[in-house]
């Protein structure tokens, strides 16, 4: 189907979404859970790339179109976070590995959609900012979940309260990014990064997102009896039993021929 706030192809099992409106509204809401839906469905899809166009990521919330809404704001507001959540859920809990190229400024909304990226690449020129605060509102869009994991309670606190912006070498010192590229060289990296990962075992990618994701909800007892569970498992899987051969073997696992055909 067609999308009217951004651009979503399937390019050699590479999900592409590509943002084309600047600031988040209802419509864009709505069509970045529909694609969350589809990325997660379709068996094809291995990986999922979210990035912006021109020079911005995305300036978050279109605070014009919420105000200038027939009903009263705050429910407005409901109506955009609901989807707009489940999108992001979506993405983080997929066995599927999403990679977000930050191309420019990511402010508020745009900010959190950054960090769900289980890679997060950023260009030189690239700019994160909180930016709830400075209009009076609290973060949304899954940003008080990560940041305060990703930088610390008083840098979490520090962003959220002085909407300081960070340059793209900052984002990467403090965690919120994984890699500083030339705004040339985006495209390109985005491009083999992906390529890489999509000829990787997709279903052992989702076992470790889910132990790395839920780690912090563990004691060190009961996290390591997930990790003897699940790679139990993963080692009796069709992935497993091609890794463990193709290194024994001495040769490049088949991971998209296995998946293909054992689709466990």
């Amino acid at each position: 189907m067609g999308y009217k706030t951004l651009n979503f192809e399937i390019v050699d099992r590479v999900a592409w979404i590509r943002l084309i409106r600047p600031a988040l509204n209802l419509h864009m809401a709505n069509e970045l859970m529909d694609v969350a839906w589809t990325c997660e469905q379709d068996d094809t899809i291995r990986v999922i790339v979210i990035t912006g166009t021109d020079n911005t990521f995305s300036f978050g919330g279109d605070l014009k179109s919420f105000a200038l809404g027939e009903e009263d704001v705050s429910k407005h507001l409901k109506r955009v976070t609901i989807p707009l959540h489940e999108a992001i859920s979506r993405f983080v809990r997929m066995k599927k590995p999403v990679i977000t190229g930050v191309n420019g400024i990511a402010a508020g909304a745009g900010m959190s959609l950054a960090m769900i990226g289980d890679i997060v690449i950023v260009v030189e020129s690239a700019k994160l900012t909180m930016a709830y605060t400075n209009v009076g509102l609290t973060p949304d869009g899954s940003s008080s979940y990560f940041l305060p994991r990703l930088v610390g309670i008083k840098r979490a606190l520090e962003l959220t309260l002085t909407n300081r912006v960070l340059t793209a070498m900052e984002a990467v010192e403090w965690g919120i990014a994984t890699k500083v590229v030339s705004d040339e060289h985006l495209e390109v990296e985005l491009n083999e990064l992906a390529s890489q990962i999509c000829e990787g075992p997709v279903h052992a990618y989702g076992a470790a997102k889910l132990l790395l994701y839920n780690s912090d909800e563990q004691t060190l007892e009961s996290q390591m009896a997930l990790e003897s569970d699940l790679i139990a498992t993963r080692a009796g899987s069709e992935e497993g039993k091609e890794g463990i051969s193709a290194f024994i073997e001495k040769r490049k696992a088949s991971f998209i021929d296995n998946d293909e055909q054992h689709n466990d």
